[in-house]
């Protein structure tokens, strides 16, 4: 015991030296780096006047290339800007130039027949629109991936171009969707020249015509929608009127029969497949 102790006693200085050494070494590396650098700075004050560090010269951000046909070309900077700021329109473009507009209306209408408040969410009928509008839409995403899209991405396409071809089935498929009535009604509104083809109406007049159109196709969807339901609900009304239970409402009785009949005739399947024949 004494022969360890004494060990001890002689090791312990040592470990604490080397323990003040370690911990010391960054700041004596600190110092020794500080030193070089002030030299440095003393060194380049004394021979003459401080010039700033050459960088790395950066790609040009708004360069415009003049092509000899007559068309211009702009940097990627300006295209990747482009870009970003037409995403933020995708959410009207959805809105306004598919099938999303008339499908969510209608998933609205048959849940007020149903008389479900909160029953399918607005989160499941916003899904359920969308995916169906991308069903929808796939000949026309498809036409514009194939003529548009990978032409320009593989750099065969000019970007001028390339909106012209996506514009085109856009405005084929709303053309499609779009009644006489409104268009005229918009061509007159606009005060503009009567065209030679409906592929000559500009697209400031067929969206809003065809958004109009839509409304009112929906509505009418709607209509047909509400009515066997209208009917179970008027005659539980007069059931509960013969039977004197007037305090009783007439919702809490037929909410279940409509759900039944709903489920019974495939409600779902039959909805979603008028709306997707409803675009031809």
């Amino acid at each position: 015991m004494n022969y360890l102790s004494q060990n001890t006693r002689r090791l312990l200085p040592a470990l604490l030296l080397l323990l003040v050494s370690l911990f010391s070494l960054p700041e004596v590396a600190l110092a020794q780096q500080a030193d070089v650098a002030l030299s440095t700075a003393e060194s380049s004050v004394s021979s003459g006047p401080i010039l700033p560090p050459k960088g790395i010269p950066g790609l040009p951000a708004l360069t415009v290339k003049t092509n000899q046909d007559g068309t211009q070309d702009y940097t990627v900077t300006l295209q990747i800007l482009a870009i970003m700021t037409s995403l933020s329109f995708l959410p009207a473009i959805l809105l306004m130039m598919t099938s999303f507009t008339r499908i969510i209306i209608v998933f609205a209408i048959l849940r007020q027949a149903l008389g479900l408040q909160q029953s399918p969410s607005n989160q499941v009928l916003v899904g359920l629109s969308l995916f169906l509008t991308f069903f929808i839409m796939g000949p026309v995403f498809d036409e514009i991936n194939v003529n548009a899209l990978q032409p320009y991405i593989n750099e065969t396409l000019a970007p001028r171009d390339a909106l012209e071809l996506v514009i085109e089935p856009f405005h084929r498929f709303m053309l499609a969707q779009t009644r006489e009535s409104d268009l005229a009604l918009f061509m007159e509104i606009a005060n503009a020249k009567a065209v030679a083809t409906p592929a000559d109406v500009p697209m400031s007049i067929l969206v809003p015509a065809f958004v109009t159109s839509e409304l009112k196709t929906a509505f009418q969807i709607g209509f047909m929608i509400f009515i066997p339901f209208l009917v179970i609900d008027l005659v539980v009304a007069s059931i509960l009127m013969a039977m004197g239970m007037m305090m009783l409402s007439p919702l809490i009785i037929s909410l279940p029969f409509k759900i039944m009949l709903f489920v019974l005739v495939d409600g779902w399947a039959m909805v979603i497949g008028t709306l997707a024949a409803s675009f031809g």
